[in-house]
């Protein structure tokens, strides 16, 4: 096994961990009996919990954004692409919640104050990927507005996790209405 396959074990076997057990419950041998490695050599890889948990977080706002660039580069109506872009991160809460219901809102919590920068990043990167997104679609003239508009939607809709398909149907209704109204403007304005 590869120095990189051992750390994404490694990152496996916390995020069981914690789903399972929660942030604070966990220790370092519950990460390393869930990734069959030893203590010591799951230091090799992460120096604490909260270096596992922070690296965890990273990686799958990385995934996340990776998801994001795709919906945004494949071609065709801006409202589906917009839709593929801000989807992977409601993905992402929805099944942290899924895989962990009685430790999510630690999880998500912990993921603030272990992860600020990477949530940051995250919010700073995804601004400009929907403002260029919008802007190449032609629906430009405030597109940061509505990035950060789109955003606050996402994030809304990330607060109530009790039934997912109704939070996707209501993210794919507010971007198609974000779009038409978008739309209907450019149509209108001289």
């Amino acid at each position: 096994m590869s120095k990189d396959e051992r750390v994404e074990a490694v990152l496996d076997a916390a995020y069981t961990c914690f789903t399972r057990h929660g942030v604070r419950r966990t220790t370092m041998d519950d990460i390393a009996r869930a990734a069959g490695m030893s203590r010591p050599a799951v230091y090799q890889h992460v120096r604490n919990k909260e270096d596992a948990f922070h690296r965890l977080v990273e990686r799958m706002l990385d995934d996340a954004l990776e998801a994001t660039r795709q919906a945004l580069a494949q071609g065709g109506e801006p409202a589906p692409r917009i839709l593929g872009a801000l989807r992977p991160k409601l993905e992402m809460v929805m099944r942290v919640w899924h895989d962990s219901p009685a430790h999510a809102a630690e999880l998500l919590a912990v993921d603030a104050r272990l992860s600020g920068e990477l949530l940051a990043h995250y919010d700073e990167t995804m601004r400009g990927l929907l403002r260029d997104a919008l802007r190449h679609s032609g629906l430009g003239p405030d597109s940061a507005e509505t990035a950060e508009l789109l955003l606050a939607l996402t994030r809304g809709l990330e607060a109530d996790t009790t039934d997912p398909q109704t939070a996707f149907g209501l993210l794919r209704r507010g971007v198609e209405l974000m779009i038409a109204g978008l739309t209907a403007d450019r149509e209108t304005t001289p």
